[in-house]
């Protein structure tokens, strides 16, 4: 018992966004102090970690034989038990230095957010996971709950408040009100999702290959959802299926659109659905506030105004939405001290 009291008085308090794109690790009174891509280079004989983060992430795609970049994070949750170890006990580490010594003294203690439709065994391996990376207490909490905290929903409050947050492997519906999530949905369709789109558009189309970092590329330089004034186009390099010889290609936002519409209409149908289970008081409340979007996908160009279109409310996109969960995390700690006993 005094050994427990000892390490909560002289133990750093981390909150950890661990993403299927990036992770993101917010410590207490401090801040933001990390956000890189969630991607370990290993080497393939010995299994040894040789970079971690933006290093890995630059990496992909372009990697010899003996040398493997991968995501051990999918659909938002532990796809490898082993790297995704190694990646968190980096990302504390790395994090830990930030702080001041006696501060170090003690493990830290850790906030998790994870998605609400993980299983019991899926929270079970994030628990684990972050023990034997280094943690003293884990304490999970979900996804969209974090999100709504950290864009400043009023969720404490006896009022309906809808958050909307797009990740790289999911995307997490949820209606919250006094401090907990009364509908949810969560699906399996996110930044990766939309990715991938492209890339088989682009196979189908046009018979390129392209890798998913030239994939994201194009999402973020001329992807949206809802048709623009003016359609942009962007040159686009990669490999000929038939001949397999490099080729490039013109394309233009309007085809990317068309591209990206299976993996949006699956986000626009969660968000209804949710909206269909949710009381009527609450939904009432959601014709005021309105839905808030967060997570990276909140940034595509449009998607707030086809949302809007589709469900007749409001819709708005959080001030920082790529570090909502984050922040939310960060607020949730100064809160969430009987977690830790």
């Amino acid at each position: 018992m005094f050994l427990r009291k000892l390490a909560n008085m002289f133990s750093t308090d981390l909150g950890i966004d661990l993403g299927t794109a990036n992770c993101v690790v917010f410590v207490r009174n401090r801040g933001i102090i990390l956000s890189e891509p969630s991607v370990v280079a290993i080497a393939e004989s010995t299994k040894e970690v040789l970079s971690v983060g933006f290093e890995a992430k630059r990496m992909v795609g372009r990697t010899p034989g003996n040398i493997r970049a991968i995501r051990p994070m999918k659909d938002g949750v532990i796809a490898d038990f082993e790297v995704t170890e190694k990646m968190l006990r980096y990302f504390i580490q790395k994090a830990m230095k930030s702080v001041p010594w006696h501060k170090r003294l003690f493990p830290p203690r850790i906030l998790v957010a994870v998605p609400s439709g993980i299983t019991e065994v899926e929270k079970r391996a994030v628990k684990d996971s972050a023990k034997h990376a280094g943690a003293w207490q884990t304490v999970l909490v979900e996804e969209p709950m974090a999100a709504a905290v950290g864009v400043g929903l009023p969720v404490y409050e006896p009022c309906g408040s809808m958050i909307v947050d797009i990740g790289g492997g999911t995307t997490e519906v949820a209606v919250v009100s006094l401090s907990g999530i009364v509908e949810s949905r969560s699906v399996r369709v996110g930044g990766d999702e939309l990715d991938a789109a492209i890339s088989q558009y682009m196979k189908r189309v046009y018979n390129l290959l392209i890798g998913e970092r030239t994939a994201e590329r194009i999402k973020i330089d001329i992807g949206s959802a809802y048709p623009t004034k003016e359609d942009v186009e962007m040159e686009v390099k990669g490999r000929d299926f038939v001949s397999g010889l490099p080729k490039t290609i013109k394309i233009t936002g309007g085809e990317i659109r068309v591209a990206l519409q299976e993996p949006i209409t699956s986000i626009i149908e969660a968000v209804r659905s949710t909206l269909e289970r949710c009381p009527p008081e609450l939904a009432a409340d959601l014709i005021d506030h309105g839905i808030i979007l967060a997570g990276g996908g909140a940034i595509l160009s449009g998607l707030d105004k086809l949302i809007s279109e589709e469900t007749s409310l409001p819709v708005f996109v959080a001030e920082d939405p790529l570090n909502a969960v984050a922040n939310g995390t960060g607020i949730m700690l100064q809160e969430i001290e009987y977690a830790f006993k």
